[in-house]
């Protein structure tokens, strides 16, 4: 047991090298696999190099504007803070970046080809769509460790280990900041995009979803992919990042850097890609209904994390770890690990509860549509707020557990083992936008209705699985966020003394700076979300514009005589995503830089303000994501022939309802996700050069 611990002390970061080398590897695997795979007809072929281009224009344009701003933040980190933080802020940025910009373009490609292979049957496509998502699913878990894994590796034998870690900080705000962007860009896009087509296309016109004569529906398509394919990953990736770097740094500041207490994050990590494979795998030989199909896989995924991560628990802590003074043993340390795995689908479950059609918060929504819009739009704001009572009573209840267990720590290993299934989580929501995708490709290409049946019915797994996959990102950046609090206080105690001052600050509620920093951080994500709102109802008003001004000059283009111009709304989008997502995207940065450049409110305000933006920042986000799922799915319900099926007056007040949702789920609800983990990784970054 000995050799077997000290094995694993000194190679544990070098497997999990291995292990996410090993997922990248079946990433390009599934590329070759899905790039094999027929693309159907000529027409369908045309489709899928419209949504291509537009994509791929749009992420050229983003990363532009996005390398203008993280020059500016890597000078100012390179002269303020220290070189090996700034390199690591830019490896940080652009792994973030290449996960979304591979992952969106094999969605892509994955698009075409599910659709065709509909025509298969359902099994088929399923397989096509989750094996497309997966790509993206892999290249989030292996990038993000290795590139912590190298980094950490290198620094460690130039600079030490100590300060190595704490360079990691620098690592985790690139892939942060780049997210925020990312997610703001890409869901200004996509909602913008999607609202404007559905409010000219189906209420005004009585248009189907994906009619080709629409002329925003190109642009509607391009927008699921740079929003919840690149989007996704890049919010994921940083997610995980920040989660691996968090527990990291709470071995070193709670564990007094003991070793295994570093490495113990690296191996749950690797473990779980090797998990996520026999997860993806378990998709591609089973049978039954999708839904069930995809949660198996999530199922198998941690079943294979929970048996191997006891002897490597056991072998790294064969006698346990003081903690807060208590000697805490290997056992606790595993349960901790555990709480982690087993609050994935726990939180899959109840978002599941909230969002599909087949419980009844959404079918509440759908018969409140039967009375009119504003019932539709009351119903569905209830439905989001009722959703996050359950997830945040597990969310509390996991960290008063994991805490019992291991202090700090043991919370920090439970956010790493929840993160660590990120691999089959993020294909699930990957799969989402890639089978939407394919039923539109099926309708612009006017493919059989039984390839459009197989496809809608995937589109409907996929939409919940896209909103589950959401309330996993938001549950556990609540968690991460919680332990990078902790982190900034144990920081901030060690610089003190480093300095030879004494910690005296009380982050108390009798202290009045407490509480006026709970107020500007609970502020922060109301501000934030009014304007991610803002920059989506603009951008559409334009989308909306141009689409009436398209069909009043262009009359045949309702009777199928003349061809909508898709590039318009195309650059329409484009530039208002990029216009638009500046604002709130630094709005974290500025507020925590200007609180702790002020010296009369300092490091105590500060802390309030990380609290502050934690706790109202999880209630806003897990409502906005699961009301706006919940909005969309009731519109599916009646779309299926329920409550008068399409073109009754419940489905007109469900689609205004679904337009309302769409810039919650898509894009202010999941932003706040990077936001809260943006304000307090720079808080930590910043204690050195104002305190």
């Amino acid at each position: 047991m000995n050799l077997l611990a000290l094995s694993i002390l000194n190679s544990g970061v070098p497997l999990s090298m291995v292990c996410a080398a090993i997922g990248l590897a079946f990433a390009f695997f599934l590329i070759a696999a899905v790039i094999r795979a027929p693309s159907g007809n000529e027409r369908m072929r045309e489709i899928s190099a419209a949504v291509q281009e537009g994509a791929r224009a749009y992420l050229n344009r983003q990363v532009k504007t996005i390398c203008v701003i993280a020059v500016i933040i890597f000078i100012l980190l390179f002269i303020f803070k220290d070189h090996s933080t700034a390199i690591g802020f830019v490896i940080g940025a652009f792994c973030s970046l290449a996960a979304g910009f591979i992952g969106m373009r094999v969605a892509v490609l994955a698009n075409v080809r599910t659709a065709q292979a509909a025509s298969l049957g359902g099994l088929s496509a399923l397989r096509m769509g989750f094996n497309g998502g997966s790509v993206t699913g892999l290249l989030v878990v292996g990038l993000a460790l290795l590139s912590v894994a190298i980094f950490y590796t290198i620094a460690a034998k130039l600079t030490g280990s100590d300060a190595a870690i704490r360079s990691l900080v620098g690592l985790a705000l690139g892939g942060s900041l780049i997210s925020v962007f990312a997610r703001l860009g890409g869901g200004i896009y996509t909602k913008a995009a999607d609202v404007g087509a559905d409010l000219v296309g189906k209420i005004e016109s009585g248009l189907e979803e994906d009619d080709p004569r629409n002329p925003a529906v190109i642009a509607d398509n391009v927008g699921d992919n740079v929003g919840d394919c690149a989007g996704m990953a890049a919010d994921v990736f940083e997610t995980y990042a920040v989660s691996l770097v968090g527990a990291i740094l709470a071995g070193l500041l709670t564990l007094g850097g003991n070793p295994a207490a570093i490495v113990y994050p690296f191996v749950l990590g690797g473990i779980s890609v090797l998990g996520a494979i026999c997860g993806i795998l378990f998709v591609n030989v089973a049978r039954g209904k999708p839904a069930a199909v995809l949660m198996g896989a999530v199922m198998i995924n941690a079943l294979v994390s929970a048996i191997l991560f006891w002897p490597v628990t056991r072998s790294l802590f064969p006698g346990g770890v003081t903690i807060d003074g208590i000697l805490r043993s290997p056992a606790y340390l595993y349960f901790a690990s555990l709480v982690g795995l087993i609050m994935t689908p726990v939180i899959v479950a109840l978002t599941n509860y909230y969002t599909s059609s087949h419980f009844r918060p959404v079918q509440k929504i759908a018969y409140a549509s039967e009375t009119g819009h504003a019932t539709n739009i009351i119903a569905g704001l209830a439905a989001g707020e009722h959703a996050t009572a359950l997830p945040v009573l597990f969310i509390g209840a996991a960290i008063l557990v994991t805490y019992q267990f291991a202090g700090l720590y043991g919370i920090a290993i439970a956010v790493m083992a929840m993160l660590s299934m990120a691999g089959v989580i993020i294909s699930l929501d990957s799969f989402g936008p890639i089978t939407d995708n394919a039923g539109g490709i099926a309708v612009m290409a006017h493919l059989p209705k039984e390839i459009r049946a197989v496809t809608d019915e995937l589109d409907a797994v996929g939409n919940t699985m896209k909103a589950v996959t959401k309330g996993y990102a938001i549950a556990s950046a609540g968690l991460a966020a919680l332990v990078l609090f902790g982190s900034y206080v144990q920081e901030l105690s060690a610089h003190l003394a480093a300095r030879g001052g004494v910690f005296s600050y009380q982050f108390s509620l009798a202290e009045p700076k407490v509480i006026v920093g709970l107020f500007i951080g609970g502020l922060l994500p109301f501000t934030f979300t009014a304007f991610s709102m803002d920059a989506v109802g603009k951008a559409a008003g334009a989308v909306v514009r141009e689409v009436r001004r398209q069909l009043q000059a262009k009359p045949g283009i309702l009777t199928g005589e003349e061809k909508p111009e898709y590039g318009t709304c195309v650059d329409i989008v484009t530039k208002a995503a990029l216009r638009e997502m500046i604002v709130p995207a630094l709005l974290p940065l500025v507020a925590v830089v200007v609180v702790a450049s002020i010296k009369s409110l300092g490091p105590v305000v500060l802390g309030g303000l990380l609290v502050g933006t934690i706790v109202t920042g999880l209630f806003i986000a897990i409502a906005m994501t699961s009301g706006g799922a919940a909005w969309d799915n009731a519109k599916k319900f009646i779309e299926e022939g329920n409550l008068g099926g399409k073109g009754s007056f419940a489905h007109a007040a469900a689609v205004t309802g679904d337009t309302v949702g769409d810039p919650y789920k898509d894009t202010a609800g999941p932003a706040i996700n990077p936001m809260i983990k943006v304000v307090n990784i720079l808080a930590i970054l910043i204690i050195p050069i104002f305190f």
